[in-house]
């Protein structure tokens, strides 16, 4: 009938009309490969920067925290309590605020009941303490043995380099590691000397990654002249 033969011309036309146009979809939708995106060079953070970077999405301040497995940062008050200390299985102890005038004023004495291996810091928390003298040593004890009590400053500072020299992290990595785990509050002369452990541990670094390079193509081009 004349309905019917409407429809079939309709449905073949469609039809057609159909492939047509997923032919031209298909074409039109190939994925092309992105063009690689551009590699941004990491850059030691000013002062300032870092001071931003430091207070931005940190956690509450509380005695005591695991900052690493089997690594703790506390406070005086936590340092103190040994029966915690034990409760939670220390067995080295860095004081990152030996001393007698605004310290934690602890020494080895202090916890010779318990078999723990102890290190102490004489450190000053204010901006004009040479904290970094103590970066390499206080990295090799931790790296060795993984505790620490003490302070929101000087232990803090002493465990973001551990990271940094031990951990291979940048010092902006260290400190988002640490500040999601325990509040931290570094003064602004450690954090200067923290920014400057960054750029000698990149510069080293660098120094590392150019020689292996030059020592590829020196054997490379042994090899092509053999």
């Amino acid at each position: 009938s004349y309905n019917g033969e409407l429809k079939t011309s309709i449905v073949i036309n469609m039809a057609s009309h159909s492939s047509k146009r997923c032919a031209t979809v298909k074409k039109k939708f190939v994925p092309k490969t992105k063009p690689p995106e551009p590699v941004v060079e990491y850059v030691t953070p000013g002062g300032y920067e870092l001071e931003k970077i430091l207070n931005r999405d940190c956690m509450e301040y509380t005695h005591i925290n695991q900052v690493w497995p089997n690594v703790w940062i506390g406070d005086e008050e936590s340092a103190k309590d040994k029966y915690h200390l034990k409760k939670l299985g220390m067995t080295h102890i860095l004081n990152a605020a030996e001393g007698t005038w605004n310290n934690v004023d602890t020494g080895a004495e202090y916890y010779s009941d318990m078999d723990v291996v102890y290190y102490g810091v004489v450190a000053e928390d204010t901006p004009t303490f040479d904290l970094s003298q103590y970066f390499f040593s206080a990295a090799q004890f931790i790296d060795q043995t993984l505790n620490i009590p003490e302070s929101k400053s000087r232990s803090a500072t002493l465990f973001l380099a551990y990271l940094m020299i031990c951990k291979n992290m940048t010092v902006v990595d260290a400190v988002d590691h640490v500040k999601r785990r325990r509040r931290i509050i570094p003064n602004w002369g450690f954090l200067k000397q923290l920014r400057q452990l960054d750029t000698y541990l990149l510069e080293q670094r660098d120094e590392v990654t150019t020689d292996k390079g030059k020592g590829e193509k020196k054997d490379k081009e042994s090899e092509e002249d053999e």
